[in-house]
């Protein structure tokens, strides 16, 4: 007889379960041995490894998988049991690592491989037929099918701590921001002073700056480089017909055109023809609206980016004047309002919920359905896949749903917010998700002060080097890569599924090569993590102070100049409930959850040695970029801190 000792590592505080027994099979190159029944109940109670002896009758040979089954009890089978990983050394003194991390429901067998054995394939690595596709919408990215929050799997769930956090904010969030009592509100503002006195109730020390510059062009044109939407403004060489601006209108000195700027690099336009006949909503019995304006902008000597034109509707008419920074103060900052309303519609929709949330979801289900665990990929995107199936089921129950807060208080909300989201897959490209090509095709290499692109392609070389160095440890050659054929049924999955087969996308189909597969890891990772960042923890700060950034509008843009005053201006902006809820969910949406940030791997799925140095140079990498945006910021007036490492959350879980 020989003996094999087995250590078993169970759940820490947030995975405490409450079962104590169960039974193991190792399995070798030379035979398996007979099912053992182990016991765990003491030890669990404190979240201490176990350790135990299993006999043999023989040596098994190379260990290349445990087979486990929770034992049936009357009472303690029904509770979930929480597995990180089980440790077994051999008669010989060989330990083989089996890292699991994950919640063990119900009383069948479990195959688990050896975490090194990834790339033989064999009977035990088995795609997962439980995780099922479904689709909200057509014309939408599929989502993980679930009927409701507790039918999820646990191991896509929020942890019980995480949980109960999710529950407390998301009830308590109009009382914690002391707006409770305004919540019923329906009249409408009758001065800017009383907004200001609302949001006094809860401020941020960026919002507070947004509070007192919202009306100055300089900050306008600064939101598109550095506020929460940075994805629209491009460079233009050349004026869309439909935007009939003379050198007249914007160089009234005569010392500058429109064509000698454009070639120098200094126009720049954001068009949000998207936003054209989407069907605005009604909100209590009234109609709200929203337009689909174009801004242009000009870059000053002075390194400012300063709005010079506004057209608000899409088709150039004597009702759709060109707004212009001569223009009177109200009409100019009335024309400013619409687009601030119309970019929060995309920022939420296509920026944040689509491009972030709806795709981290596809890449989440596409690697629970398809890649083995001990896959490198799985071991790979785990943690950059967290939380994000609950977050969205979350999300599409109670923001866009028929009653969800979307829904009630955003101008595209209802069926003007699935006709944005449609369009916005339609048009999307994988260029546009790959940082380094997405500046590159907007012409924004050289913009200044651009700080979103400064830290996010440091942040993209970073997470680049990273994936490189982990993949091509284990893929040696392409041919390996074309040969994996987990790997290519999750490309293929993604790319019908969250892309819905749409060549024109340029989503690869397939993977052919090492270096195809390293670019589209890299773009996942970011993707989960950095650019959902970018585009989320800032909510607060650029949308909390309302006249910044209404969700939505109440009267119909300007059709002449000469007629706006302030009494103008405040019965557009939303009502005071409207704000209320406005305010409480995007306080909600930056919330951090302090659980897991980028370049930590909490759960040791990794064995070998090349994997986890590259983690812990990777660690290195992002401590020291941290360093330096934090120096950089110091000697700024507006500091942007939304891709700093240390702020940066590994997954889409808010």
């Amino acid at each position: 007889m020989v003996d094999y000792s087995v250590t078993v590592y169970t759940g820490d505080a947030a995975h405490y379960s409450t079962f104590h027994s169960f039974y193991i099979t190792l399995v070798g190159t030379d035979g398996e041995s007979d099912c053992q029944k182990l016991s765990t109940w003491m030890f669990s109670l404190f979240f201490q490894p176990y350790t135990h002896k299993v006999e043999c009758t023989k040596p098994l040979g190379d260990l290349l998988a445990i087979i486990i089954q929770k034992e049936y009890h009357i009472v303690f089978s029904k509770g979930p049991w929480f597995v990180a990983k089980v440790e077994v050394k051999s008669p010989m003194g060989d330990i083989y690592q089996f890292p699991i991390y994950k919640w063990i429901t119900d009383c069948k067998d479990h195959y688990y491989q050896e975490g090194s054995g990834w790339f033989t394939l064999s009977t035990l690595q088995r795609r997962n037929t439980l995780t099922l596709w479904d689709q909200l919408k057509d014309g939408l990215p599929h989502n993980m099918k679930a009927e409701s929050y507790s039918s999820l799997p646990l191991d896509v769930s929020f942890y019980k701590i995480k949980e109960i956090e999710m529950e407390y904010t998301g009830a308590k969030a109009l009382l914690q921001l002391k707006l409770a009592e305004w919540a019923e509100h329906k009249t409408k503002w009758t001065n800017i002073e009383d907004i200001k006195h609302l949001y006094c109730c809860h401020r941020t020390e960026i919002s507070d700056r947004v509070c007192q510059k919202w009306q100055e062009d300089s900050f306008f044109g600064y939101q598109f480089l550095n506020g929460v939407n940075p994805m629209m403004i491009q460079c233009c060489k050349t004026l869309p017909e439909n935007f009939q601006v003379t050198d007249e209108m914007v160089f009234k000195d005569g010392n500058q055109s429109l064509t000698d700027e454009m070639k120098k690099g200094n126009i720049f336009l954001c068009d949000y023809k998207m936003l054209d006949g989407v069907k605005a909503n009604i909100i209590d019995g009234e109609q709200q609206y929203l337009v689909a304006p174009l801004v242009l902008l000009h870059k000053t000597p002075d390194d400012k980016l300063m709005p010079i034109a506004i057209q608000l509707k899409q088709i150039p008419a004597e009702d759709n004047p060109v707004f212009l920074p001569t223009d009177s103060r109200w009409d100019w900052l009335l024309a400013k309002t619409f687009v601030r309303n119309a970019d929060f519609n995309m920022h939420e929709l296509s920026s944040h919920l689509l491009r972030t949330h709806l795709l981290a979801e596809v890449f989440a289900v596409a690697l629970l359905r398809q890649i083995p665990m001990m896959h490198p990929l799985y071991k790979l995107l785990m943690p950059h896949t967290r939380y994000t199936p609950m977050i969205n089921f979350l999300a599409r129950k109670l923001l866009i749903s028929d009653d969800g807060v979307f829904t009630k208080f955003a101008s595209s909300g209802g069926e003007g917010m699935f006709t944005i989201l449609r369009k916005a897959l339609s048009s999307m490209t994988y260029r546009s998700l790959c940082l380094p090509d997405d500046i590159s095709d907007r012409g924004l290499e050289d913009v200044p002060n651009f700080f979103y692109r400064d830290d996010g392609l440091k942040l993209w070389n970073i997470i680049y080097s990273f994936v490189k160095e982990t993949l091509q440890y284990y893929y040696k050659s392409n041919q390996m890569v074309l040969e994996d054929q987990a790997l290519q049924q999750w490309i293929g999955d993604i790319y019908s599924h969250g892309f819905l087969s749409e060549k024109n996308t340029g989503i690869p189909i397939r993977f052919d090569t090492v270096g195809e597969l390293v670019k589209f890891v890299t773009m996942v990772i970011f993707t989960c993590s950095a650019q959902h960042s970018a585009v989320n923890t800032g909510q607060y700060d650029f949308i909390g102070w309302m006249p910044n950034t209404p969700v939505t509008l109440k009267c119909p843009p300007p059709s002449k100049k000469g007629e706006a005053t302030e009494e103008t201006l405040l019965d557009t902006l939303p009502s005071i409930d409207v704000t209320v809820h406005g305010m409480a969910t995007v306080w909600l949406l930056s919330k951090v959850s302090t659980d897991a940030y980028l370049g930590n791997y909490p759960e040791k799925r990794f064995i070998e040695d090349v994997p986890l140095n590259n983690i812990k140079v990777f660690k290195e990498q992002l401590q020291e970029l941290s360093l330096q945006i934090e120096a950089r910021n110091k000697q700024l007036e507006l500091p942007y801190t939304y891709l700093d490492p240390k702020v940066v959350e590994n997954s889409v879980s808010v």
